[in-house]
């Protein structure tokens, strides 16, 4: 009976793919689970605007932050670049906070009690690393944002908030357009500021945005294409894209892709840019400027920029320019990954998708 049980799949969420899943190819989901995030998104937005079991949890939340002390988000992956929009926020207003790599806090930081409130984060709630911070750190000062309400962190925590974006074969897509919606929410509530119509404006230009810019994948590609690296460089909410984006073009395709801060990139590695280099630069927002004058800087040194800003910019032979609307920060943490998902989703159509839907590695370990 034990040896029937183990050998079992264990499906994400408890939930079985559809036939139509599980006969799809990587490429396909990658597509289909992208296409997908408008709809979770709107969906999430919806519930926490209204249902009143999370809006208890939001506040609950809020009372546990009123103590003295930094609120850190801590995750890891996919998990950890969702956190960063919602730290960056809190910090922008005056709140002190932090994301941290939560393998990094548990093997080398001691949580003392100095720390108003943790937020860890993790789509699958079985990370092994964040269950063990749950077992070593009192249950108060804990909140947990999470996928999987079938998981071992969903139940060891009091207070938790879901991400709402149903099973992910793929890439981290839904769930770090949903993550980063609720750390965003979280840390608006933490700071008593009203989010609903912010909320509202970014899900409109993402959900109309994402057809328009998926439309340009096939270009992106061939714009890129036999780049020896691609660097993508955001700062603020745009920098966890910027890490995001980097593991969807490794994940998929194999290409090397790294993430930087925009101050990172210039104190380095802008000094080897040359003709078989290309940038991806988000220049939105408060730092549209300096993004816009690193592209200039990058295409002076022979290399090719992609350049997503809400401004008009004339295309060139080393220039590819994506207009993306403006959004209240930090919501250009999720919008601005569309350009790297639509660059990604050309990559596989054409090279092949590396990475297998996950319920092709075998039995599902969460």
């Amino acid at each position: 009976m034990e040896e029937r049980k183990q050998s079992e799949p264990r499906w994400i969420s408890g939930i079985e793919p559809s036939r139509e899943l599980l006969t799809a190819s990587g490429t396909q989901i990658l597509e289909l689970e992208c296409r997908e995030q408008p709809a979770r998104l709107t969906e999430l937005i919806r519930a926490y605007q209204t249902d009143p079991a999370l809006r208890a949890q939001l506040r609950a939340i809020r009372e546990q932050s009123f103590n003295p002390g930094p609120v850190m988000f801590l995750g890891m992956g996919a998990s950890l670049c969702s956190s960063i929009s919602g730290s960056i926020y809190l910090q922008s207003n005056g709140r002190s906070s932090f994301s941290v790599d939560a393998g990094e806090w548990l093997h080398y930081y001691s949580t003392g009690n100095d720390t108003a409130l943790f937020v860890l984060m993790t789509t699958s709630g079985e990370s092994a690393e964040v269950v063990e911070l749950f077992k070593k750190e009192s249950s108060h000062r804990l909140a947990l944002i999470c996928n999987n309400s079938a998981s071992t962190c969903w139940s060891l925590a009091q207070h938790r908030l879901p991400i709402l974006a149903g099973p992910e074969y793929g890439n981290a897509t839904k769930t770090y357009t949903n993550a980063t919606a609720s750390s965003i929410i979280l840390a608006s509530e933490i700071l008593g500021i009203s989010w609903s119509a912010d909320a509202e404006r970014a899900e409109e230009v993402f959900s109309r945005s994402l057809d328009r810019i998926f439309a340009l994948s096939s270009d992106l590609e061939e714009f890129c294409r036999g780049a020896a690296n691609i660097e993508i460089i955001g700062r603020g909410a745009a920098y966890g894209a910027a890490i995001m984006s980097a593991l969807c073009i490794r994940e998929m395709t194999g290409m090397r892709a790294a993430a930087h801060t925009g101050a990172g990139f210039r104190h380095g590695p802008n000094l080897d840019v040359d003709a078989t280099h290309v940038a991806i630069i988000f220049a939105m927002g408060r730092v549209a400027q300096p993004g816009i004058k690193l592209a200039a800087e990058c295409n002076r040194r022979g290399g090719k920029v992609v350049l997503i800003s809400s401004e008009e910019h004339e295309a060139f032979d080393r220039l590819f320019p994506v207009k993306l609307d403006e959004v209240p920060e930090p919501w250009e943490g999720i919008t601005t990954l569309l350009v790297p998902q639509a660059l990604t989703l050309g990559m596989v159509e054409r090279n092949g998708c590396r990475l297998p839907p996950r319920f092709q590695y075998g039995v599902m370990e969460q």
